[in-house]
């Protein structure tokens, strides 16, 4: 018999949204849909058989009423840089938890810099319980737990395939951003494409990466306490490319008009990849801890495709916080749940290598 849980979620008719609520619905859970737009909430809601209550972001009157007795809202719409905060504030006054599925360091950063806030009300604020960072965040704690001195962490991943309209949207607003490590606990800016190195992510075949602004330039810190992060994304040659004359174009792709048109062709593009290509996807996610006495450790993960596993840890993670127990504040997947919550995740394999 299905469970009737107290849950929300909002950009319910999104790509990444949909998946949400029929992973929802494959768990036993019954939440209630909501979003900005009444026509396409209603749809999703007639498909679905769900109840909907639309709520714009920027009517807080509107948005607590569409909340009303919920204890959980799955926050699925971005770009969360500009959406997170007015669902947040209607969290933080009604006493609810937010989760979402950013992977965007400036709203993890903000987020944290509300932890206060958020234990002072008793909600837990936890950012990021997707695909961006769930695998990557756990991955992390892992190599702490194997080396708890480390100095230094890496973390790198291939294979997210096809992005989503919402995806391409956030990708183009920060089209020439630069890129962001860690430094001695401080997050810095750093030329695009900063560092290259060829990662064997567990195929036999190494691959190029290069330094990207991962999510997890930011909780990886949240999670672990080790002061130098770096994050790596597998690409071609040619992207890698791309990358390094954005060094010199940042300036014309950050400029009003081209990031606007930029914004509206990623709007344009389809919705997201196929529930058939998602099925024959995978993600591989590498990651290097070292001490400063020069110890190593190396371990990786195998996991489904990055929007499959979003919509199975975003659930996940919701009913572990509608059952309780988990710290109030500012959270990330790993403190939340622990290094091995991504290996309660279907088709999820991680293997130690060094």
């Amino acid at each position: 018999m299905p469970l009737s849980t107290p849950l929300l979620v909002y950009g319910a008719y999104g790509y990444t949204g949909q998946l949400v609520v029929r992973e929802a619905l494959a768990a036993g859970l019954r939440p209630v849909l909501s979003g900005r737009d009444p026509r396409a909430l209603a749809a999703e809601a007639e498909r679905s058989g769900l109840p909907h209550r639309a709520a714009s972001l920027d009517d807080g009157a509107a948005l607590d009423a569409a909340i009303g007795d919920a204890r959980v809202v799955l926050h699925c719409a971005g770009p969360f840089v500009h959406t997170a905060r007015p669902m947040v504030d209607a969290c933080l006054r009604r006493g609810v938890h937010y989760l979402d599925i950013t992977g965007e360091i400036a709203v993890f950063e903000a987020l944290a810099a509300r932890d206060a806030e958020g234990r002072a009300r008793g909600v837990t604020l936890l950012p990021g319980v997707g695909f961006d960072v769930v695998p990557s965040d756990c991955l992390a704690a892992h190599l702490a737990r194997r080396l708890p001195d480390a100095t230094y962490l890496a973390l790198a991943f291939r294979g997210l395939g096809g992005v989503s309209r919402g995806t391409g949207v956030t990708m183009a607003e920060n089209a020439g951003g630069g890129g962001a490590v860690r430094r001695g606990g401080r997050i810095v800016r750093v030329p695009a494409a900063w560092r290259t190195r060829r990662i064997d992510f567990g195929d036999g075949v190494p691959s190029l990466a290069v330094t990207i602004p991962w999510g997890d330039v930011s909780t990886a810190w949240h999670s672990t306490g080790i002061p130098n992060i770096e994050v790596y994304m597998a690409m071609t040659p040619a992207m890698r490319r791309s990358l390094l004359v954005s060094r010199w174009l940042g300036w014309l792709l950050s400029a009003g008009p081209v990031r606007r048109r930029l914004v509206e062709r990623a709007r344009a593009r389809k919705p997201g990849p196929s529930d058939a290509s998602r099925a024959r996807g995978e993600s591989r996610l590498w990651g290097e801890a070292r001490d400063e006495r020069g110890h190593t450790v190396v371990s990786r993960l195998l996991t489904p495709e990055g929007y499959t596993l979003t919509a199975r840890t975003a659930v996940a993670a919701a009913r572990r916080v509608l059952a309780g127990g988990v710290p109030t504040g500012f959270q990330t997947p790993s403190r939340a749940f622990g290094a091995d919550f991504i290996l309660e995740q279907e088709g999820v394999r991680r293997e130690d290598v060094a």
